[in-house]
């Protein structure tokens, strides 16, 4: 099939891949534009745009595609279906209809559940025992649009947002390819109205661990934010971020260490600490981390 493909971030890649791998046509990438980044503040291309103009492709990115100029040249490509994978812009009407099949959504998560921005951390921050891909026909709804295929798979209980984010991306990348091969046969799947929920853009102001909430809390809180932006803490005055834990038992006052190897009281039970970044400084494990700073048991975290 003749396809045009729009992603921007790392999550985005592989369908790319894979789609070239199956042999359809690329008529052309779109992605979010080059952005500064670095400690030089140049612009930067994203991952799909890096990937894209390796391949030799043709890449566009538009800061808008509300224009009759920019919608013009989406429908000249002549393309037999849009494949979108976390673009990051709103498709206007004119351009869910300019394809001959229309566009085709790659979302990361068992829809109605988190249809939006950040389905892979609100699933780990709330809990969820699994998540999936959801393959959706586009409308101008916020994932409202019909689904084609689906699949689940569970959460485990020590999963990071990094660590669901790439089993995802392959399992979408090879779940759309399988809807492009049968798309004739698929009957599109209208969403059920019970059961819809929104997972909005993650605020930084959610990252600050409050040790007060129970143990369960902050430990989905910690793994859903990892590795960005990062939940953290004050330990010694110094703001850490916390990348990985487990639940554990203990009980202390709320953010007191109970032991030399940062197993921390919550509200209630307690956690582990599994993985810490200092600013400045590389991500580490907690053993690592305790030998270039011990942190002894009574320190009292979230302490100016």
């Amino acid at each position: 099939m003749r396809v045009i493909f729009m992603g921007t971030p790392d999550f985005s890649v592989p369908v790319l891949d894979a789609l070239v791998e199956a042999g359809h046509e690329i008529a052309a990438v779109y992605c979010q534009p080059p952005r500064p980044a670095g400690r030089g503040k140049k612009d930067r291309p994203t991952p799909v745009h890096a990937r894209a103009e390796a391949l030799g492709m043709t890449v566009r990115h538009p800061v808008s595609l509300k224009s009759p100029e920019e919608q013009d040249a989406f429908a000249a490509l002549n393309a037999d279906v849009a494949v979108v994978v976390a673009y990051g812009l709103l498709l206007p009407q004119p351009i869910l209809d300019a394809p001959a099949q229309g566009c085709l959504n790659i979302h990361a998560s068992l829809l109605p559940r988190w249809r939006g921005a950040a389905p892979i951390h609100r699933a780990i921050m709330s809990g969820d025992a699994e998540t999936g891909i959801c393959i959706m026909q586009m409308e101008a709804g916020l994932d409202t649009g019909p689904v084609l295929l689906r699949q689940a798979t569970d959460i485990g209980p020590q999963e990071t947002t990094a660590q669901l984010h790439d089993r995802l991306a392959p399992m979408g990348a090879d779940l759309i390819v399988k809807a492009l091969a049968r798309l004739p046969e698929l009957t599109p799947e209208p969403q059920p109205e019970d059961g819809v929920t929104y997972a909005s853009k993650i605020d930084k102001a959610e990252a600050r661990v409050d040790w007060t909430r129970p143990a369960v809390e902050v430990d989905r809180q910690i793994r859903g934010l990892s590795p960005f932006p990062g939940a953290w803490t004050l330990i010694g005055g110094d703001r850490v971020k916390l990348l990985a834990s487990k639940l554990a038992e203990g009980q202390g006052a709320p953010g007191e260490v109970l032991n030399d190897a940062l197993r921390v009281a919550c509200g209630d039970e307690a956690i582990d600490l599994l993985r810490l970044q200092r600013a400045g400084k590389g991500a580490q494990d907690t053993e690592t981390f305790l030998r270039g700073w011990p942190v002894a048991a009574g320190t009292r975290l979230n302490t100016e």
